[in-house]
């Protein structure tokens, strides 16, 4: 590991886990520090979630949503992604110095706009103004409570050899709208991202089956970097069906061009669902019914060889090992 903190350890790859590993977890580590999206707390007779997150987007404005948005929707689907109904959340914002506060106002009126969206409420917050160059326009944070639902019970360590691999959607959208947006590259396709508020999908699928084993919500690194955390933290393996992964035309077009593997790509709404096999055609019935999930799809299995790989079977039937994630080309997606 690197002695200085380099753009990469934000990145959501190998870096940000070696450094958690080394930092966080070796200095933080309790009973209740998690690697899951949110940590699952009792308190009172009451399983309550609680997560937090750094919301630091560049460009701010993006097709399909802008940081307030995503600041709620990052939040609130953490801890969906625990079986959590979202109730609270407070938010901090550091803005740099000169920034026009029409633009604040319009961010938070984002906010508002998503969270009643959820049905949760912003209670607290705090605001920091920092000089000229200190800050890169606007970071917003934001920390969420839920009351996670009776009989539900997910986490990263709980997938099982002969489970299925579940992705809500198509894969990649969000990544790919911010690269567009930066018009770095000159390509003009037709992207929005994907980012919205899942815990009406969650409700939906939970109120089917109570039978999943994992939910997480696939954002920084994408569903090739969550499979891996999955697989490292249930000691599984995981084969992938790369004709089953669906990736939006464009966002295929996008990648074809520069080389990027939409598996790698950030979501913002986007869940992987790893579920016993028999539950599978109950659980698509019910995503294929709601507004952000409509194209989810089976896309692997949970196997007991190779445990913590992840294999993708290609189109011409050969098995290749997915290659770990590493470094991420876009650091500021969320």
């Amino acid at each position: 590991m690197n002695d200085v903190i380099t753009l990469a350890h934000g990145a959501g790859g190998r870096q940000t886990a070696e450094l958690i590993d080394r930092v966080f977890k070796a200095h933080f580590s309790n009973p209740q520090f998690t690697g899951d999206d949110a940590a699952v707390l009792s308190i009172g007779g009451a399983d309550l979630a609680f997560t937090t997150d750094g919301f630091i987007v560049s460009p701010p404005d993006f097709p399909g949503g802008d940081i307030g948005k995503l600041s709620i929707c990052g939040t609130v689907n953490d801890l969906s992604c625990m079986g959590a109904r979202p109730l609270y959340l407070s938010c901090a914002f550091v803005i740099e110095e000169g920034f026009p506060l029409a633009k604040v106002e319009k961010y938070a009126a984002s906010m508002a706009r998503t969270a009643a969206e959820a049905g949760v409420r912003i209670v607290a917050g705090d605001t920091k103004v920092a000089g000229k160059g200190q800050v890169d326009h606007l970071f917003i944070t934001t920390t969420g409570i839920g009351q996670c639902l009776a009989g539900v019970h997910t986490s990263g360590t709980l997938a099982r050899p002969g489970d299925v691999v579940i992705v809500s959607g198509d894969v990649g959208r969000h990544g790919c709208t911010i690269l567009l947006a930066r018009n770095q590259f000159g390509i003009d396709a037709d992207v929005t991202s994907d980012c919205a508020p899942l815990w009406g999908t969650v409700e939906a699928m939970l109120g089917q089956t109570k039978d999943i084993h994992v939910i997480r919500d696939a954002t920084r690194g994408g569903v090739g970097t969550v499979l891996y955390e999955i697989a490292s933290q249930s000691h599984v393996g995981i084969h992938l069906d790369s004709q089953s992964v669906p990736v939006h035309p464009s966002v295929r077009g996008v990648c074809g061009m520069l080389g990027l593997e939409p598996l790698y790509l950030a979501c913002e709404g986007r869940l992987v669902i790893v579920a016993p096999e028999c539950e599978a055609p109950a659980i698509l019935d019910v995503l294929h019914r709601q507004p952000y999930s409509q194209d989810a799809a089976v896309i692997g299995q949970v196997t007991a060889e190779q445990p913590g790989r992840v294999i993708l079977r290609t189109e011409i039937g050969a098995e290749t090992m997915l290659p770990p994630p590493g470094g991420e080309l876009l650091p500021r997606i969320c």
